[in-house]
């Protein structure tokens, strides 16, 4: 398809070399009152995330992502945001890592998100799925939802970003009034504004090796994040990677026509002057093992933090790096626009030509 680039990944004993990707940023928009902090309250946060999209897009990334959490001093509400930098910018893409379908009424996101890929011009790639562990005990119930009989909440979130999925299709399904106040086209009338194309354009965040396929079979994209159920108990690269070999397996098996996407996120920091040495300089970190909640034992992704050279090869034996189209950046939003600037440009420039990526 058209601006789809071929995935291609060669091995070379336990390297792997990788093709061209797309390479973005993901911001988790935390704010804190820290005279330390350049991010200081919640409207730092969302202009700065809009001028970090702009900078970015000058310097040639191909995504601006934001994570949503609730009940936290992070962004939350996302859409207001996406509008405004697809207002700003005009080629990189828009997303989210991701969107708690716990929390939404997928009905009023359709008119949402039909507005901000309107205004982005086609460009949002909206990232969903059934959450993390939040700040407070079932923070959707305080939102008016709650799971049906037999339901467990991330069922609940399932059947409603299936409701979302099938809503995205524009069929009517709303009997309309008699006596509108304004004319109605004919027959069951849809949501609007409706985008077309945008639900190609859905990617599940996907912390375990079965929703990987659950999304792939409903024709999802993919968002491997920096953390995933530890199913194996080998290293977070090799179950990531596993897990992206599951869900494309399942994407053919499903009869898909369209060549799906795939992104991980990752922290990755090239040490090139005195600032990077002083913020990340700290010697290189390992997976670590934890809890998402009281059943279940997670696996997080290390980061990376080296001189272009070694950080270079590092990366090439990051197999679920080498799986993927798209590539995102964490990057430490309360160390400011400019800061965040240059660890976008210093990837960009040092690491990922040596890498094949560009």
């Amino acid at each position: 398809m058209p601006g789809i680039t071929p995935r291609i990944a060669i091995r070379v004993g336990h390297a792997y070399i990788a093709d061209m990707k797309k390479i973005g940023f993901l911001s988790f928009g935390h704010w804190t009152p820290s005279p330390q902090s350049q991010a200081r309250s919640a409207a730092d946060v969302l202009l700065q995330s809009i001028d970090l999209a702009v900078a970015a897009e000058e310097l040639g990334a191909d995504g601006a992502y934001f994570r949503v959490h609730h009940f936290a001093r992070q962004l939350a509400s996302p859409f207001p945001l996406l509008a405004a930098v697809g207002a700003r910018t005009s080629r990189i893409e828009i997303g989210t890592a991701v969107i708690d379908m716990r929390y939404e009424n997928p009905l009023y996101m359709i008119e949402d998100a039909g507005a901000a890929d309107l205004i982005a011009k086609g460009r949002l790639q909206l990232g969903i799925s059934r959450g993390s562990p939040e700040q407070v005990i079932d923070g959707w119930r305080y939102f008016g939802y709650q799971p049906g009989e037999g339901e467990t909440d991330a069922d609940m979130g399932r059947r409603h970003a299936e409701i979302f999925l099938d809503m995205l299709r524009g069929e009517g399904f709303a009997q309309p009034n008699p006596r509108p106040m304004f004319p109605n086209p004919p027959g069951l009338l849809r949501l609007e504004p409706l985008s077309q194309g945008l639900r190609e354009r859905i990617w599940w965040g996907a912390g375990s090796n079965a929703t990987a396929v659950w999304a792939a079979k409903l024709g999802m994209n993919l968002q491997s994040s920096t953390l995933k159920s530890d199913e194996t108990g080998e290293a977070f690269h090799i179950q990531q990677a596993a897990q992206i070999r599951a869900y494309r397996a399942a994407w053919k098996e499903a009869g898909h026509t369209r060549e799906p996407r795939v992104s991980v996120s990752r922290s990755i920091f090239a040490l090139i002057d005195d600032r990077d040495r002083a913020y990340f300089g700290n010697g290189q970190e390992e997976d670590q093992i934890g809890f998402i909640d009281e059943r279940t034992r997670a696996i997080f992704g290390r980061g990376y933090a080296a001189e272009p050279d070694r950080l270079i090869e590092q990366l090439k034996t990051d197999e679920a790096i080498a799986e993927a189209d798209t590539l995102l950046l964490t990057v430490p939003n309360q160390l400011g626009v400019a800061y965040n600037a240059h660890v976008i440009e210093s990837i960009l420039t040092h690491v990922a030509p040596a890498m094949g990526w560009r």
